[in-house]
């Protein structure tokens, strides 16, 4: 951390590339500076994003008295993101493969310019400057024995994405494909990816399904959020159960990326705040055993998974179960926790605001 605190002075210009608004924001010293720029997106064609994109880097330029050292900002893929090469994008109709969004940016602002995934951004965010430090910090203070290293941040919204922290390095793959989680195996069908259970679009059809209405792409998970807590019209039960039947395939898909990545998961994303309705299956998903050929139960993963919303358990997982290990070939005691155990909670930045932090912070990391 030392080497990446040195170089915290520097200006760093960032952004985050909706399907709706375009948000730019220049941060220092892990804050940020003014006013961010909110323009609506362009994402008809590859001219009219570039345009937009220079033009919120320009304005938010303008307004600042600083140097500025880079350009780093989340976007969507599929995208080869170290070349700056961006797919072939769904929800931007415009832009369909072999588009160089960064060597127009750098030719056009003359400086460096970092492109990620906003999963991979938010989990860098984080790690960082998020979550990992606060619930390290109170593991140090209640000298519980246990430090957390590693984190899986889930970003919960129009789609599912994810990103993973190693020992503090962001996991990037050899394609720019790590944590890739919306590609696992839908537990509800062979033929369908999970994202198609864990996504605004699977909680519209499931309500619509389950209320026997048209399916409704207005009727976004906010309203049906509010239908499930009696504050708007509607079928209340099927609002309910839609945030159930969520819970059930994100358990599915967080059991499955904590049996090959041992860390923290932290959830951001619009979607999280309906944490009341989807996390009690969430959890019962991921804690339901295998059995075997012969019968027998074993855990469905090699560590046991804390519920760090829930006062109770947190302070469970916090205080861990340190004993005291006697041996005649030992001239002294050793303490040692004997819970293997990650956590589950939810992002006190928020999603944007961590995409941001950790495109700074990539930025920063990576220039010399």
């Amino acid at each position: 951390m030392t080497k990446l605190n040195k170089k915290q002075n520097l200006v760093i210009l960032t952004l985050d590339a909706g399907g709706t608004n375009f948000v730019f924001t220049a941060i220092k010293y892990g804050k940020e500076l003014g006013e961010s720029i909110v323009l609506p997106a362009q994402p008809k064609s590859e001219d009219a994003c570039s345009a937009l994109i220079i033009r919120g880097f320009e304005l938010l330029k303008n307004q600042l008295n600083e140097t500025i050292s880079a350009i780093s900002f989340a976007f969507p893929g599929p995208a080869d993101y170290p070349n700056g090469i961006i797919g072939d994008l769904p929800n931007f109709s415009g832009i369909n493969g072999n588009y160089p969004l960064k060597q127009i940016l750098e030719w056009h602002f003359n400086i460096p310019v970092f492109i990620n995934n906003d999963g991979n951004l938010f989990a860098y965010g984080e790690a960082l400057a998020g979550e990992l430090l606060a619930v390290n910090k109170e593991l140090e203070n209640n000298l519980a024995g246990k430090n957390f290293k590693n984190i899986i941040g889930l970003t919960l919204g129009t789609g599912f994405g994810s990103g993973i922290v190693i020992d503090g390095n962001l996991m990037n793959g050899d394609n720019s494909c790590a944590a890739e989680i919306h590609n696992l195996i839908n537990p509800n069908s062979p033929n369908y990816n999970i994202e198609e259970s864990v996504s605004t679009k699977s909680i519209q059809r499931s309500y619509a399904k389950l209320s026997g209405n048209k399916l409704d792409f207005s009727l976004m998970p906010i309203d049906i959020y509010k239908i499930a807590k009696g504050n708007q019209n509607g079928n209340q039960n099927a609002a309910i159960q839609s945030f159930y039947d969520y819970g059930i395939a994100l358990g599915y898909a967080i059991s499955n990326i904590l049996t090959l990545i041992d860390g923290l998961v932290v959830i951001g994303g619009g979607i999280s705040s309906a944490w009341d309705l989807f996390s009690k299956s969430m959890f019962h998903s991921l804690r339901q055993p295998y059995q075997n050929t012969e019968g027998k139960f074993s855990p469905r993963t090699t560590v046991q998974v804390f519920d760090l919303e829930d006062k109770t358990s947190y302070e469970e997982f916090i205080k861990g179960d340190i004993v005291k290990i006697k041996s005649k070939y030992l001239n002294k005691e050793i303490f040692y926790d004997r819970i293997p155990r990650t956590g589950i909670i939810r992002s006190k930045n928020g999603a944007s605001k961590s995409i941001s932090l950790g495109a700074y912070f990539f930025a920063i990391t990576k220039l010399a």
